[in-house]
């Protein structure tokens, strides 16, 4: 019933930067906190970024001062602008929302991610 897909991977320079978008379908009702992950070769994922429904965000300390996280509520769509780009950075990004939707005549929360995207800083 929702669906979150991801945009604006691919292969960029150390130094540079990259656009991340996600953005969510379905029957929503509201979407509350929205999140980056990245999850490397042989690592765990690990969390990047999050914000809440209000506009308050978090950051991981590996990524502040270099990352923004931002949404558009009427696009329904969460953004990570990713600047300064770093080789250990290279990772399969997720996004993750947590979303009321209309199920039947009745409305449930749930925990979504999408399906990924590369992110390779290589020179």
């Amino acid at each position: 019933q929702v669906q979150l897909v991801e945009s604006g991977g691919g292969l960029v320079q150390p130094g540079g930067f990259l656009r991340l978008s996600c953005a969510a379908s379905g029957s929503i009702v509201s979407i509350n906190g929205m999140g980056w992950h990245r999850q490397a070769p042989g690592k765990e994922r690990e969390l990047v970024a999050v914000i809440s429904s209000d506009g308050s965000t978090n950051y991981a300390d590996s990524v502040k001062g270099r990352f923004t996280i931002s949404r558009d509520n009427a696009k329904k769509t969460v953004y990570l602008q990713m600047n300064s780009l770093k080789p250990e950075g290279t990772a399969v990004y997720y996004c993750n929302a947590d979303v009321s939707y209309v199920s039947g005549y009745f409305v449930r929360q749930d925990d979504y991610w999408g399906q990924g995207t590369q992110v390779t800083i290589s020179s």
